[in-house]
């Protein structure tokens, strides 16, 4: 509609009324159409059109917008950072119906001579093209573990489950990945083949499929690929299918890297093969070639954080900001499962785009813990607050509110556009704060979506050891961030990790296995993580803390 130039207040109504649907999440199709309209926002026109799209799956006004707009636009309109203005400009003026054709006209310097555009935001249109070209092809770990794991128990029904492994970045549960890949010890391949081709929600492709490979899809578009191995040579290719590169290359032993010893021994088991060169056995998930075999081979492989860790959730947004449940839903929901606390940390006053709270509002909410902290003991919950970094990197409150939490997590959400001298300077103004607890998604990256803001690791996590604060690892599946690759170096430098789910529905609080997930492939253990403390050692934390500041 912006694209169009629709008329503004006619848009603005689709906005609010989104704003309300996604933040009450009502059942519509269960709702008649006099009962659309008594939702704040929904008239009868926009009664008519959701009325349209439960019965058709599109509306009459989106089908005449799609006709009047090029497809290769829909493409353009999802580059980050490219609003619906300057796509019209980009395909009224230099007749950019695409991608491709965006990316020449940066590359020719066409685009920089626009009106509004100029250098910098060619280079940055650029960049993001880059970015969403490099991740074509390529999946969330968490969109498609589900398919996954039901597919590999179709093969061990089939099989046996000693016949079967996962292998290859699935296997290493790395955060995103290409393909999935199974090795599967068979005596008979041209009866594997039949057996697998039997199976439910697949797609075989014959031309990259061969005697010793069945290729194809898993579901609509998953990359997958069975290897069939005879079963003597089983334990042999889930090593070498497992492990990264910089595992398999790394010496074992004065003369040998673990790829020659793999491909020149036999072992009945995969703990076996380990043994042989004096090593603990390493799970798939460590085998980055990354500080797994030093460990190992000192018998010091670290004891890894479990979801049965975590004591409960630290970073979560009620319906005070931009939460779907109440925070006694919330709290109650956290109780039900086991968790012996919440932390609530909802959005800071500058977050005006997340209904972030006043001061005033802060103390309503404040009061209302206080009160449901009475009615759910034991069970508590925390009063947090996730704080705006600003650009010059104070913290949007003044000190007298910042004291009223018992923790602050700070994070940075506008201005993501910086350099690595400035978004890092940004950072050490911010975790120098007395009040600052927790460190929020330290790069902002949403994955296959929007690269993060470019930060100095090092400087960011010496920093936080130096003033106490721990950083999370926000465990939304876009996000993952802190990036796995910088936990060993945190737990070095004895910073805390906290698996932070950042939920915004009760549901949300599922994604903290993917925190885990990610914590673990850096070899974090329960005694370093934030929230996997008691609640009594936790509350003790935070004091401690507040008593520091003071």
């Amino acid at each position: 509609m912006e694209l169009h130039e629709e008329n503004v207040f006619k848009i603005r109504g689709y906005q609010n009324a989104v704003n309300t649907l996604e933040r009450d999440a009502p059942v519509l199709a269960e709702l008649a159409y006099e009962s659309l309209q008594e939702i704040n926002g929904i008239g009868k026109s926009l009664a008519t059109v959701i009325q349209e799209l439960i019965s058709t799956g599109t509306h009459t006004l989106l089908e005449e917008l799609l006709e009047r707009t090029p497809e290769g636009i829909l493409e353009v309109l999802q580059i980050k950072g490219l609003g619906p203005k300057k796509i019209k400009t980009l395909w009224k003026e230099l007749g950019i119906t695409s991608t491709h054709e965006l990316m020449e006209a940066c590359q020719s310097g066409q685009v920089a001579q626009l009106k509004g555009f100029g250098e910098k935001t060619q280079n940055s249109i650029i960049s993001a093209l880059e970015f969403i070209g490099a991740n074509l092809g390529k999946f969330l770990y968490a969109d498609i573990d589900h398919a996954v794991e039901e597919f590999l128990g179709q093969l061990e029904n089939t099989f046996g489950k000693d016949n079967v492994l996962m292998v290859g970045d699935f296997a290493r549960k790395l955060e995103v990945l290409e393909q999935v890949e199974v090795v599967l010890a068979v005596s008979d391949n041209d009866a594997a083949h039949h057996k697998i081709d039997q199976l439910s929600s697949l797609d075989k492709q014959l031309r990259i499929s061969s005697p010793y490979r069945w290729g194809g899809q898993l579901g609509a578009q998953i990359p997958l690929t069975v290897w069939m191995v005879k079963p003597d040579e089983f334990v042999r290719e889930c090593l070498l299918r497992t492990a990264s590169r910089g595992h398999l290359l790394t010496l074992v032993d004065e003369q040998r890297t673990w790829l020659e010893v793999v491909r020149t021994e036999k072992f009945e088991t995969e703990r076996a093969a380990y043994a042989s060169v004096g090593s603990q056995y390493i799970p798939a998930e460590l085998r980055e070639g990354h500080f797994e075999w030093e460990a190992a081979k000192n018998n010091n492989l670290p004891q890894l954080l479990t979801e049965e860790d975590l004591k409960g959730p630290l970073h979560n947004h009620s319906t005070y900001s931009d939460g779907k449940h109440t925070l006694r839903e919330m709290a109650e929901f956290c109780k039900a499962q086991g968790f012996s606390y919440l932390g609530m940390a909802d959005h800071s006053q500058s977050a005006f785009y997340a209904n972030g709270l006043n001061e005033e509002r802060v103390q309503k909410q404040l009061l209302e813990i206080d009160r449901l902290n009475e009615e759910l003991v034991p069970f508590k919950i925390f009063k947090g607050i996730e704080s705006d970094i600003l650009m010059d990197g104070s913290l949007d409150y003044p000190d007298q509110v910042l004291q009223t939490f018992d923790y602050v997590v700070a994070s940075i959400h506008s201005g993501l556009s910086m350099d690595v001298k400035k978004a890092t300077a940004r950072l050490l103004k911010a975790i120098q704060n007395p009040y600052t607890t927790i460190l929020g998604h330290p790069t902002g990256r949403l994955l296959l979506r929007r690269e993060g803001y470019p930060i100095d690791h090092k400087a960011i996590i010496e920093a936080c050891s130096k003033y106490g604060v721990a950083i999370e690892i926000n465990a939304n599946p876009w996000r993952l961030d802190l990036d796995w690759r910088w936990v060993q170096y945190a737990l070095e430098k004895g910073v805390m990790l906290s698996i932070n789910p950042d939920a915004h529905t009760t549901e949300g609080f599922s994604d903290m296995k993917y925190g885990v997930l990610v914590g673990r492939k850096g070899g974090l253990t329960p005694d370093m993580t934030l929230n996997a403390k008691s609640l009594v050692d936790l509350k003790a934390y935070f004091e401690e803390k507040r008593k520091r500041k003071r």
